[in-house]
């Protein structure tokens, strides 16, 4: 048992390493720059015509123009104009939080874990506070974005499920679905109270209270 778990441990240090020195490279972080930055003017161009002309009349085309970027560009990084509208850009897990988190760090608590592997992501959040603002004013007023915002959302879930279910094993007493599905209510809850408190504010102060409301939930006989 004591070998089994030495090797567990030395496995999950060996792909933080690993981790951490690819999230590290210089090259890849120049070509992240240039991909968000040509991304940022995407979005940027959508949200200027869709502001002058109204959403139904702009064009993918009409997107490209105003971005100086050829349609097979755009779609290199949007799948349609409604997701260069919401500022649908990828928001992955951090290499180093998601090893650390799945070889039972940094505490072996996995509520406490995931709150740690939670703040990570909204610390790297790819959206700025007046996009994710505007982005909540468009979905509220236009149901086809709500459902396209809804799919975006879920296909996070579906990272962090994968996630839990490697770091639970083949036979967890907690079902990885569920969760993943605290962990996304997590990322609203604390997304709205950011979105109602401002940009000044600390993410990880929200998310922590947040945490704390919903072990308080049920710890106590709530009437």
């Amino acid at each position: 048992m004591m070998d089994t778990r030495r090797a567990t441990a030395t496995t999950a240090s060996s792909l933080e390493t690993l981790a951490r020195a690819l999230e590290t490279s210089g090259d890849l972080g120049l070509r992240e720059r240039k991909k968000r930055a040509r991304r940022e003017a995407l979005i940027e161009a959508t949200h200027r015509l869709v502001e002058r002309d109204g959403i139904e009349s702009v064009t993918v085309e009409a997107i490209c123009e105003a971005a100086g970027v050829s349609t097979r560009t755009f779609f290199n990084y949007f799948e349609s104009k409604d997701d260069a509208l919401l500022g649908h850009v990828p928001w992955p897990v951090s290499p180093v939080a998601a090893a650390r988190f799945v070889g039972g760090g940094p505490t072996g608590d996995l509520l406490v874990d995931l709150e740690e592997l939670l703040a990570s992501v909204i610390e790297q959040q790819p959206i700025g506070h007046e996009r994710f603002r505007r982005a909540i004013e468009l979905v509220a007023h236009e149901p086809r974005l709500l459902a396209r915002h809804m799919a975006w959302f879920e296909s996070h879930r579906s990272e962090l499920q994968s996630l839990v279910a490697e770091r639970l094993g083949p036979e967890p007493q907690i079902d990885p679905e569920t969760v993943a599905s605290v962990a996304m209510f997590l990322v609203h809850a604390t997304a709205t109270r950011w979105e109602a408190v401002g940009a000044d504010s600390d993410a990880r102060v929200h998310l922590a209270a947040v945490v704390a409301e919903v072990r308080a939930l049920f710890a106590t006989d709530q009437r």
